[in-house]
């Protein structure tokens, strides 16, 4: 019981951070940023194979569909409004050359971003993002799924038709962009605790932003995925912990991240529930580049 009044205390306080005001950023990307090239579309969808993209959403996504309890995670087929959030949502923050894969498994794109990205130093592109990418070769989210950002190569890929989820990772965008040491921050991610503070920091402005903009449906939705997926980080700092000690079993693991998750779900359905009775947003008098009032 302790245990669980401790799950919901850390799930309160650091992934419920909303960031109001909303900042937003404008000229974030530095001069050394990786520009799309000439006719290069930001957004970019793989092609449609109902055998591989059945793979990913009836058999390797289940577990993650089961632990954040909604079919919509990792299905592979993102509708045109998620993408449409999303590019809302880098207009409004000034990210116009941060790459978007829409289920799509591009090795030599990212390979090629990866070597002309010199907005990260050569020794981690040549260190920690050879290992990312070669992890995107091997092991394609086209098929096992995981959405994410690659501060390597500067690229969001998405895999799951959730707004929250791509504007998660747009956060995440968001907020490597802001750091000057590019490196450094990613590297940092291998440390105890900070993948929760990333996290937190991801989680917080993707609220902010839905409250800024006072859409309430997608602030709910909001808490009842990013929630129960930040209660999966803990769990995943729990079992980095124990692999100290030996290996972990794979349905082990699954288990402790279903149960650390529940916290998650019971409060993300509280601030759900609560949202409606909110009073709306001032006006901050902050500009929204790019979209409509």
């Amino acid at each position: 019981m302790i245990r669980l009044v401790m799950l919901l205390l850390t799930l309160t306080l650091f992934s419920g951070c909303m960031a109001v005001p909303y900042t937003y950023t404008q000229e974030v990307e530095g001069g050394d940023v990786l520009a799309l090239r000439t006719g290069e579309e930001q957004v970019h969808r793989g092609r449609p194979n109902a055998f591989v993209d059945g793979l990913g959403h009836y058999l390797f996504s289940l577990p993650s569909k089961l632990i954040l309890w909604n079919w919509r995670i990792e299905n592979h087929d993102i509708s045109p409004e998620t993408e449409g959030h999303l590019r809302d949502y880098l207009v409004a923050n000034d990210l116009a050359n941060v790459k978007v894969r829409i289920n799509e498994y591009a090795p030599g794109g990212e390979w090629s971003r990866l070597v002309r990205n010199r907005e990260v130093g050569g020794f981690w592109r040549y260190t920690l993002g050879v290992l990312t990418t070669v992890s995107y070769t091997i092991f394609p989210g086209r098929v096992f799924g995981g959405d994410h950002y690659n501060p390597f190569t500067n690229t969001i890929n998405l895999y799951s038709d959730h707004a929250s989820i791509a504007l998660h990772e747009g956060a995440h965008a968001k907020d490597f962009a802001q750091r000057e040491y590019k490196g450094w921050y990613a590297f940092l991610r291998m440390l105890p605790l900070v993948p929760l503070h990333q996290e937190g920091l991801a989680t917080g402005d993707t609220l902010g932003f839905h409250y800024d903009r006072d859409e309430r449906e997608e602030r709910k939705d909001d808490y009842r995925v990013l929630y129960p997926a930040y209660g999966t980080y803990i769990a995943g700092e729990g079992l980095s912990a124990a692999s100290w000690f030996g290996p972990v079993a794979y349905p082990v693991q699954l288990g402790v991240m279903a149960a650390v998750a529940i916290p998650g779900h019971i409060v993300g359905r509280i601030k759900a529930a609560g949202v409606d009775d909110e009073s709306p947003p001032e006006e901050s008098g902050a500009a929204h580049p790019g979209i409509e009032p």
